[in-house]
């Protein structure tokens, strides 16, 4: 049996503005196994972003739990909570994220630079070298277009070795071969490293090459279904 990579149970964020609540997830739940990847789909306002940041650890539910790797996001503080996705979580998000005064290369060692490690240089060659940028490495992100920007900020997401990964509208500025470029990647690398693929995405075709597709609606799960042909 797959081991279970994140478990979210009965997710509820509620905000407070003005003195009213607003509750912009209620009740959510659901696992993903190693390996295996979904989407998260939905309008704008569903709560689709609100519950990435909350399965990554960013933020914490009003109630309910979630745990990484068996461990309760929850019950940790930020610091703890930041070790946990520094050793177990990567990040692709819609605008690239990356350090405008770092090379390509500088980029992609930056997580590995947090823990310290050493010797690091080859590992970030040869995932740029998967991503296709070898001749990019010196490259800053303003001399990159934006495909090869999202190509960087994959091989930089990889580089820890991710157990899971998140890709927040990972296609959304990009153009139609950059996006399908970016989208070939992303599932090659999650089935070489095993790693864990959540998909927060307005785009049902990309959704449609996961196993499985969670519908949001107004804060609510309101599907669950397997994908019974992944087109990718």
């Amino acid at each position: 049996m797959a081991e279970i990579v994140l478990q979210a149970d009965r997710l509820t964020k509620t905000y407070t503005s003005a003195g009213k609540n607003l509750t912009v997830l209620e009740n959510v739940s659901f696992q993903a196994e190693q390996g295996t990847s979904l989407a998260v789909i939905g309008p704008s306002g569903s709560g689709k972003t609100t519950l990435l940041g909350l399965c990554a650890g960013l933020d914490v539910p009003t109630q309910g739990t979630i745990s990484l790797m068996g461990l309760k996001l929850n019950a940790m503080n930020e610091d703890d909570r930041a070790y946990v996705r520094n050793r177990y979580v990567g990040f692709v998000f819609q605008n690239f994220q990356l350090l405008a005064t770092l090379t390509a290369l500088e980029n992609v060692m930056v997580p590995l630079e947090l823990r310290g490690e050493k010797d690091i240089s080859v590992r970030a060659k040869d995932l740029l070298h998967r991503v296709g940028l070898s001749d990019r490495l010196n490259h800053f992100p303003s001399q990159l277009s934006g495909g090869e920007q999202q190509r960087v900020a994959i091989a930089r997401a990889f580089i820890t070795s991710p157990r899971i990964l998140f890709a927040d509208e990972p296609t959304g500025n990009l153009d139609e071969e950059n996006a399908a470029q970016v989208i070939h990647l992303l599932f090659e690398m999650n089935r070489q490293e095993k790693t864990t693929l959540v998909l927060v995405t307005h785009n049902l075709d990309l959704a449609q090459k996961t196993q499985r597709i969670l519908k949001m609606k107004g804060g609510h799960l309101i599907e669950d279904q397997p994908v019974l042909n992944p087109n990718e």
